[in-house]
């Protein structure tokens, strides 16, 4: 599916091709070279070739689209950028509270982000300016039953008018022929266009890199890191009506659990205590490990590390709960004795603030045995050190 072209994707969308990408919902990629082998029998090469590679596709697209993927289309560079659903979704019933009921999709891509808004009733305007992908995009709201909701247009989206919508959503391109790119000014559009539009309108949200830098965030914009399942996903920039200019929000996805910077100090440092609590990303992002310090009672093990040690058990949503059992200078051969002498065979190791790799470890140390832990390579007030511990019960809150 890497070099599809127009012709080859309208081919899937006739009769035949329908057929086919049927009959590949459950294809073994493994087998894939049989596969081929048998259809091109009954079918042109062509078009075979473009199943196939929209089948794999659509097996990826599950972790993001549920089995909405396999009503779906796809391109490789639509994949790798599209919005997990549980977090369009939130920001679509974010959109709906706001009373949002006419929305500008700029840079939709293949339309990901365009069918949460259309199913929460609001009709939507998606806008690229690559002619495959918005022939994908409209296939996508025809394929879920939202084309009266969802309008496409194959245009540059620095030339399309948006006075006729009540929100603006912005998505820009922040990947090129190099990879990533970390400079919001090279985004395609650049995010100072994209806060130029987001400006007019009485509300927007804008789609950002999660490592953009705080100074990069305008005054007037509320900014908002969103995690899913602990993995974090995107930043947000939020504009207009219903917006909290200059705001660092944290929200944990499938809970929903949200918190709002207070700009508080940084926290103390302490001697680790019996408990460590690991901050959800989002957290880490939106700069609000103080207050998660806050609410736990608790200190920092060094200043430099986002790892927060309490006396008590606290379960709150916005951090992961350790029991500390060992707290030690980093020495692989000491940590190879403790987990033979305690017969651990499923050691999880993180790490923050160290160089040591996790598999590496974990081959050198060879954990074996009934037992389990949690080994935590980092610093304690500027040292090198190793804890070891285990998940602590209840610690299980809203948002996790």
């Amino acid at each position: 599916m890497g070099t599809v072209d127009l012709d080859a994707f309208s081919a899937l969308l006739t009769d035949e091709g329908q057929a086919l990408l049927a009959s590949l919902r459950e294809f073994d990629p493994g087998q894939e070279l049989a596969t081929a082998t048998r259809l091109r029998r009954e079918h042109p090469a062509g078009l075979v070739s473009a199943a196939l590679g929209m089948a794999r596709l659509r097996q990826r697209a599950a972790a993001k689209f549920g089995e909405d993927a396999y009503r779906m289309y796809f391109t490789p560079n639509g994949v790798e950028q599209a919005t997990r659903k549980p977090v369009a979704d939130y920001r679509a019933d974010r959109f709906r509270a706001l009373g949002v009921r006419r929305l500008a999709d700029l840079c939709c891509g293949i339309g990901g982000d365009a069918i949460a808004p259309a199913r929460a009733g609001i009709e939507v305007l998606a806008v690229d300016r690559d002619p495959l992908t918005c022939a994908v995009a409209r296939a996508n709201a025809e394929a879920l039953g939202l084309g009266a909701l969802i309008e496409v247009r194959c245009a540059d989206v620095t030339e399309v008018d948006t006075g006729a919508y009540d929100a603006v959503f912005v998505d820009p391109a922040r990947r090129g022929g190099r990879g990533r790119i970390f400079d919001p000014e090279a985004y395609s559009p650049p995010l100072s266009w994209a806060i130029g539009a987001a400006r007019k309108a009485p509300y927007a949200a804008l789609k950002i890199a999660p490592g953009v830098p705080h100074e990069a965030v305008p005054d007037e914009a509320e900014a908002e890191w969103i995690s899913d399942h602990g993995d974090v996903k995107e930043a947000v920039l939020w504009f207009g009506t219903g917006a909290a200019p200059g705001a660092r929000r944290a929200t944990l996805l499938p809970g929903g659990a949200s918190m709002v910077g207070r700009g508080l100090p940084d926290p103390a440092v302490r001697a680790v205590s019996r408990y460590l609590y690991e901050p959800d990303g989002a957290v880490i992002r939106a700069h609000l490990v103080a207050e998660v310090a806050e609410a736990l009672d608790g200190g920092l093990i060094d200043e430099t590390i986002a790892y927060v040690t309490a006396d008590e058990l606290r379960p709150v949503p916005y951090a992961t709960a350790y029991e500390i059992t060992d707290v030690l200078p980093f020495n692989l051969k000491r940590l190879k004795a403790l987990v033979r002498e305690r017969e651990i065979g499923v050691l999880t190791v993180k790490k923050r603030g160290s160089a040591v790799e996790p598999e590496e470890l974990r081959r050198k140390v060879k954990p074996q045995g009934p037992g389990s832990a949690t080994v935590f390579l980092t610093r304690v007030a500027g040292a090198p050190s190793m804890l070891l511990g285990r998940p602590a019960v209840a610690t299980a809150g809203p948002g996790r």
